[in-house]
């Protein structure tokens, strides 16, 4: 195995990170070693950059087949404004466009082409693909959102199947695999199609720890508390609903209600949906009201809450649809409103399905997402299971585990449910049967004579929808069985019998109706969210004059950072995650003198902004930096101290260095073991004051990047002496 000590140098310089997400840095080094590789990686995972950072580092163009226009248009926008020359060839480019992006192609001006499937494997340009082959050559074949290509999955399209011709022209050029959610099936599908010779695989966790799922009964009230989420959380989010007319309605209620908000669905223009993502993608407007036929592959990372309106149709659509929101790793909230309705609509498109094995896949998958919507465990132990991965529950960030519903003994309520199925000679369905335990008279109870059973009557003191849940309980513990025709017939089987004969109990969980927030941590809120709204119209002014969604400019995370830190220099700026160093060029004086203007306004110390020289001129500890000092004092852990204040660890660790470089009391011992702080001290006495990279290079991998940059502060401070 080759060693690659530079990548974290090049990550900072392109992206601006200043470290690997979990699993990146194992992905970009194999694929540096030109194998085949199979990625699945759950959306906000940063897959892309799996890809992007080794097509910077090899010789030659690297081919991104993509499905969508929008998602090859967001990629190559975000790309070129970190100074990447990328491009894109699709139907929305005119001939002259088209002829110009090929030429730069040629002459190896392109570092990444994003093209459609349909437009790779045309006769016309895969002899184009042929001569950049022999002039440039093809580093790698990147097929993203590679679920496309198996009947299994869950967006299956048909043009995906013919990219396997790439393994049989170009065998030498190693492909990427690239996915958001795929089950064992689907992989194994996906490595034989595209003909991956001995990939290596690799399957991050599908555990997004920062999305809260939650569950809501959809009753009368839902459309408030749909409106309450949207005024609750700040910043973006997806509704989706199942049918166009659902999308229509709710978004000329939401606008009525002063929320800016825009369908999109199949009944729409091209033009329109076109538009219409347009404006969502650049945050003009806030709300986006869709079915499913939109979102996949949208790059935006900061969708602050998505809200599936209706029951979605499978698991994995699901968590597909519902991980849109935080892929920039920011709180965000994921709700479900379910109710029994939904599933008759989805029952009937299933039905619609000429093929009877779909039917078949089609009803069980949709009892996978009725047993996760009404299920009590932990919502990530049940979508994780899902995807064969094993999470053991009690996660704290859904309301499974924050509000545990009580489990309540309903033997009672149905001995009484079964004993109507039974005296109705089991030949109706269960709103028939909850009809006659709450004494209903509608014609079909009169004709049937079911008002002169014994049962008639003996449920009025339970609601619809609480019957409804019990019957639906009975259906998925197997006490109960349901023909498969259509008609839902309700059946009796042995475990009913037990029940009516008091030898089984029945329990089932009720849901406590509550409302749920999401615990933002014990920070200055209010100041950082003013600073954060003037930081925003700066990037959303910026965005507009060079006509990019804002989040190319900077992502919320990165703001967040800016709001917290209040960087005064920039070298404070570049040392912020998610500035690199073009953006520190090209941003960094505009968005430190908006800084600035509000430490200015709100009083507070400011010192010159340093136009050119790179290094800190401030000796005395910035306000973020006392707070840091305070709370490390009062014996909190970096852990701790990171939670308090809702800021990353790492930037903890930067804050208690540059305190210690200010001759701060800070106990170096409690941090970072005396061998460890001999030996980096040894090192930088013959290295001197270089970045991190190569120190940590030198050391080994048992030295972390946090002990080196600690022992450096103390180490500049003796130097300063």
């Amino acid at each position: 195995m080759l060693q690659y000590p530079h990548l974290e140098k090049a990550l900072k310089h392109h992206f601006g990170y200043d470290q690997f997400r979990p699993g990146q840095r194992q992905i970009i080094e194999d694929a540096l070693e030109n194998r085949d590789l199979m990625v699945v990686m759950p959306t906000g995972g940063g897959k892309s950059l799996c890809f992007q950072l080794p097509a910077l580092l090899k010789p030659g163009l690297t081919v991104v087949v993509s499905p969508l226009i929008a998602l090859m248009q967001d990629q190559v926008e975000a790309l070129r404004n970190n100074n990447i020359s990328a491009t894109f060839l699709n139907s929305s480019l005119n001939s002259y466009k088209v002829r110009s992006r090929e030429e730069a192609i040629m002459n190896g001006k392109i570092k990444l082409l994003y093209v459609a499937p349909e437009r790779l494997i045309s006769d016309r340009f895969l002899p184009l693909l042929d001569v950049v082959k022999e002039k440039v050559g093809i580093s790698t074949f990147a097929i993203d959102e590679a679920h496309c290509v198996s009947e299994w999955g869950h967006d299956f399209r048909p043009e995906y199947r013919q990219l396997r011709l790439l393994r049989k022209r170009y065998p030498d050029v190693p492909t990427v695999a690239l996915t958001a959610t795929a089950t064992d099936r689907v992989r194994a599908d996906i490595i034989e199609q595209l003909g991956l010779k001995k990939p290596s695989i690799h399957i991050a966790s599908f555990n997004r720890q920062n999305l809260y799922y939650e569950v809501r009964s959809k009753s009368n009230r839902a459309y408030a508390e749909l409106l309450e989420i949207v005024r609750e959380n700040e910043g973006s989010g997806i509704i989706y609903c199942l049918t166009r007319k659902k999308v229509d309605e709710i978004t000329l209620k939401l606008q009525n209600d002063k929320v800016s908000a825009l369908p999109y669905h199949a009944g729409l223009s091209d033009k329109e949906r076109s538009e219409n993502q347009t404006r969502f993608i650049r945050d003009d407007v806030r709300v986006m009201v869709a079915t499913i036929a939109f979102g996949m592959g949208i790059n935006k990372p900061d969708v602050r809450f998505v809200v599936h309106s209706d029951l979605p149709r499978n698991l994995e659509s699901y968590y597909q649809e519902s991980g849109r929101a935080g892929r920039d790793d920011e709180p965000s909230k994921c709700t479900l409103f379910f109710n029994y309705g939904d599933i008759k609509t989805i029952e009937w498109s299933i039905n619609q399905k000429p093929d009877p094995q779909e039917q078949l896949i089609a009803k069980q998958q949709l009892r996978q997402v009725i047993d996760y919507a009404e299920g009590t465990d932990c919502r990530r132990t049940i979508q994780l299971s899902y995807f064969g991965e094993r999470f053991p529950g009690n996660c704290g960030n859904c309301d499974n585990c924050r509000y545990p519903k009580p489990v309540q003994d309903w033997t009672i309520e149905a001995m009484k449910f079964l004993s109507c199925v039974a005296r109705c000679k089991e030949r109706f369905g269960m709103l028939h049967i909850i009809d006659v335990l709450r004494g209903g008279k509608n014609q079909k109870i009169i004709v049937n004579k079911h008002d002169q059973l014994s049962t008639y009557g003996i449920g009025k003191d339970k609601t619809v929808d609480e019957w409804r849940m019990l019957g639906r309980s009975l259906l998925h513990q197997g006490i109960l069985e349901q023909t498969p025709d259509g008609y839902s017939v309700l059946k009796l089987n042995a475990l009913s019998w037990e029940v009516m004969r008091k030898q089984r109990p029945v329990l089932i969980a009720v849901p406590v109706m509550q409302k749920i927030t999401l615990d933002e941590g014990n920070i200055k809120a209010a100041e950082v969210e003013i600073l954060m709204q003037r930081l925003r119209s700066l990037r959303k002014q910026l965005a507009d004059e060079q006509s990019v969604p804002p989040y190319v400019i900077f992502h919320d995370s990165t703001l967040k950072l800016m709001a917290q830190v209040q960087p005064r220099t920039l070298y404070e700026f570049g040392e912020l995650s998610g500035v690199g160093s073009h953006k520190l060029a090209q941003y960094g004086d505009k968005f430190l003198a908006e800084i600035q203007a509000y430490r200015q306004e709100q009083g507070i110390q400011t010192s010159t902004v340093n136009q050119v020289n790179y290094a800190p001129v401030n000796n005395f500890p910035s306000d973020t930096e006392l707070t840091t000092l305070q709370l490390y004092q009062q014996g909190f852990s970096i852990e701790e101290i990171s939670q308090k204040r809702n800021i990353r660890p790492t930037t903890i660790i930067r804050h208690l260095a540059d305190l210690i470089e200010k001759n701060q009391p800070i106990d170096l011992s409690r941090l970072v073991t005396l061998e460890h702080q001999q030996k980096i001290w040894q090192v930088l006495e013959v290295l001197g004051d270089i970045s991190l990279t190569p120190i940590r290079d030198y050391l080994g991998e048992s030295y972390s990047f946090d002990e080196i940059r600690l022992v450096r502060g103390k180490w500049r401070r003796e130097k300063i002496k």
